[in-house]
């Protein structure tokens, strides 16, 4: 799954994103994308790794992509911005980073630092974008269904639905707002629509706010309640992320933070692109795999390997929570606990399958 940021200049994005990922920041000035693959946090793999002592653990990542801040002010910073919003079409996620952090050393713009203002500015854009998709894809399909070929009456339901998206972007609402069926979905499915992705909201406050528990912004005229939003301080988790382990517990616990900001971002990355992680276990390996809600048994047999999938028979399925609460497999088989599913069973998170097979 990949995950864009995307945020004005001087919003925090690079120093984010490295404080997440260990990644080092760009040069200052880059205007290239930066990359890097970001561990999902799960403290059911540290208890399932001390229990089996593996080879190896291997958690869940979400590949994030930092994109050069965007500035609306002028013409040319918008085609800039245009040039950089085409190439994240074909991401999962957008990740809106907006800047509450007070510094002298970081410019701001004249009207100050306004993280409302800023997202408001940032959604503005992305429907616009949209918005010269849309048209540009109308005025195509208006010459085509007068040609009589096959795929006309296709081509005339695009063009029924396109207008149907430039009506409602016109009015400002995002296209996920009135897609309503599967097959709208299809047909526009290979355009990347950039405000039919799931989005969440990272507000980059001061050192001084993170220990607020309510912060001051209230983004409801922007976006709606369904976008999860997350406060994190970029600059201080990025000192956090250079610490060891005990240094960083004693830090975070003069600060109040009894999780880090950090892992808050992450697991609101996991959750807005509607994941959820099944476990597997043994000698050589404990690892996360991540999947859709409502994904079958069938299909997440696939994910570690087509030929699971293929020979699929059966599930063999337990909950983390009922291991980590009778300690063992052998209790848990004693307290009726382990299951054989089928392959029409809906995976849920935090079970941990062995699935057998015969190819």
């Amino acid at each position: 799954m990949k995950a864009a940021l995307i945020g004005l200049m001087q919003s925090g994005k690079s120093t984010l994103l490295a404080s997440v990922s260990g990644k080092p920041m760009p040069p200052a000035g880059s205007t290239s994308i930066d990359e890097a693959v970001v561990p999902v946090p799960d403290g059911r793999l540290d208890w399932l790794t001390d229990l089996h002592k593996p080879k190896k653990t291997t958690p869940a990542t979400i590949d994030c992509l930092d994109l050069p801040g965007f500035n609306f002010s002028d013409d040319s910073g918008r085609a800039a911005a245009r040039r950089l919003i085409d190439p994240i079409r074909r991401v999962d996620l957008l990740v809106l980073v907006v800047r509450a952090f007070e510094d002298p050393a970081v410019p701001t713009s004249e009207g100050g630092v306004d993280p409302v203002h800023d997202l408001s500015v940032l959604r503005t854009e992305l429907l616009l974008a949209d918005l010269e998709l849309v048209t540009t894809r109308i005025a195509r399909l208006e010459k085509q269904i007068h040609k009589p070929t096959k795929t006309q009456a296709r081509d005339k339901a695009e063009l029924a639905l396109q207008c149907k998206l430039q009506a409602a972007i016109e009015a400002e609402q995002p296209i996920s707002s009135v897609i309503e069926t599967e097959a709208q979905e299809e047909i526009i499915r290979s355009l990347g629509f950039l405000t039919q992705k799931p989005m969440a909201v990272a507000v980059n406050v001061g050192e001084s706010q993170v220990a607020q528990s309510v912060q001051p912004f209230d983004f409801k005229a922007v976006l709606p309640d369904t976008v999860p939003v997350v406060s994190i301080s970029a600059k201080l988790e990025q000192e956090l992320a250079e610490l060891d382990q005990e240094s960083r517990a004693e830090f975070m616990s003069d600060l109040g933070m009894t999780e880090s900001a950090t892992s808050q971002f992450v697991n609101c990355c996991y959750a807005a692109l509607g994941l959820v992680s099944f476990l597997t276990t043994g000698p050589d390996e404990v690892r996360a795999w991540p999947i859709r809600k409502g994904t079958s048994a069938l299909l997440a047999a696939g994910k570690i390997h087509s030929d699971i999938q293929r020979g699929f028979i059966r599930a063999e399925t337990f909950g983390f929570a009922d291991l980590q609460e009778h300690g063992g497999e052998k209790e848990l088989k004693a307290a009726g606990k382990i299951r054989l599913e089928g392959k029409s069973y809906v995976v849920r998170d935090g079970d941990i399958i062995n699935f057998r097979f015969n190819v």
